[in-house]
């Protein structure tokens, strides 16, 4: 024990610790903790081999002895030694660290260390270092193992932490459980149904499903899909039917120009050399024209409108000059049916086409004034950048 002279101010006090995680001091030799002595910690170490010879903790207990004598045997008065042993519990986990930092605790209270020269039975005690280290500072560490139990030891512990991570980490338990679990399913059904020769086509089945599904990142795919949907957020009223006009006018080229190609083929038919090609080339361009150009026109007047109607919303300038390109847009289908006309008839004349010009520009023209009348006398409307401003006039 720590004599009063022992515990005189300037002397350094250092607590020889051992350390029993598991509680073998308390279950196999009925010994209570805290130990603290030397002649205490022998008997205890004693007690303990006595009741299993080939307990580890009584070898980590007769090395604290050891190592108690030995620093004894120095002499420097500046330092007190004293020795002691705790344990926590043979369940292990949170419970058994709990105990051994209360035990410790009370330790310290009776002699108040300023450092711990910590004494250990192996690889799972080494976990309580920390704990130690919390309260008090450590100088060293002495790892008491059996020989040719060493290697065993931390195989086991090894082994134990990595099923532990197998079994209770989703990320490994769906391929070392949840694979192997499918196919013992199957196999089970097949069984039942008196169908166990198919059982090599199922597994292959699932497991080529399964490497697929993981090689090219289906199951991420799927996984960001769902996030997607689930926090999905649609944009704004005047975004949404921008995008719809522009999705449905897109559809309207798309099959305007597969019924220019269906009137333009139904009507000539193959050549038989380029000279053909070249001779029918003019009538199969205006048939194609005329069957085509009234959903295209559509298609791009409806893209533009709908552009026009979030530049409204936004009270944007740009709506002005956009309503005058589908203007423009429109008439154009009188002016490309004239084309298609004298493509497909030469000698129809070419009246219509430049009245159909004519009038095309005389609208253009038009269109360009109201757009400046209208810009005018609502310019409080429209909220204009000067970038915006600059724009629209060199438009």
């Amino acid at each position: 024990m720590a004599t009063k002279e022992a515990q005189e101010k300037g002397q350094k006090r250092i607590l020889i610790l051992c350390v029993d995680r598991d509680g073998d001091l308390g279950a196999k030799a009925g010994i209570k903790t805290p130990v603290i002595g030397r002649k205490e910690n022998l008997d205890a170490a004693t007690g303990l081999a006595l009741h299993d010879p080939e307990e580890p903790d009584a070898n980590a207990m007769f090395e604290t002895i050891r190592l108690y004598d030995r620093l004894q045997s120095e002499n420097k008065p500046e330092e007190v030694f004293e020795i002691a042993a705790i344990s926590g519990s043979e369940l292990g986990g949170v419970g058994a660290d709990r105990k051994i930092v209360a035990e410790l605790n009370e330790l310290l209270g009776y002699f108040p260390a300023k450092e711990v020269i910590l004494v250990t039975d192996g690889y799972s005690d080494e976990a309580v270092l920390p704990l130690i280290e919390s309260r008090v500072p450590v100088s060293s560490v002495r790892r008491v193992v059996v020989r040719h139990s060493a290697t065993i030891e931390e195989t086991a512990a090894l082994f134990t932490r990595y099923l532990r991570m197998i079994v209770e980490n989703p990320r490994y338990s769906r391929i070392a459980l949840g694979l192997p679990g499918l196919l013992l399913i199957i196999l089970g059904i097949l069984w039942i149904f008196d169908l166990v020769e198919h059982y090599l086509r199922a597994f292959l089945l699932v497991f080529g499903a399964f490497m697929l599904v993981k090689g090219f990142g289906v199951d991420k795919a799927v996984k960001n899909l769902y996030r997607w949907i689930k926090e999905y957020s649609p944009p704004p009223l005047r975004i949404q039917i921008s995008s719809f006009s522009m999705v449905v006018g897109a559809l309207c080229i798309v099959v305007g120009t597969y019924l220019g190609w269906a009137n333009a083929a139904q009507f000539v038919g193959t050549p038989p050399d380029l000279a053909g090609w070249l001779s029918i080339l003019p009538r199969m361009t205006g048939l194609f024209i005329q069957g085509s150009i009234d959903l295209i026109i559509v298609g791009i007047c409806v893209t533009l409108l709908g552009r026009a109607i979030r530049w409204y919303l936004e009270r944007d300038a740009r709506l002005l000059r956009n309503a005058a390109l589908i203007v423009s847009i429109a008439w154009s289908r009188q002016i490309l049916y004239g084309v298609s006309d004298l493509l497909i008839d030469p000698s129809m004349g070419t009246e219509k086409l430049i009245f159909s010009i004519a009038v095309g520009i005389l609208i253009g023209v038009a269109s360009v004034l109201v757009i400046f009348v209208i810009h005018r006398s609502a310019r409080e409307f429209f909220e204009e950048t000067e970038e915006q401003v600059e724009e629209f006039e060199e438009g």
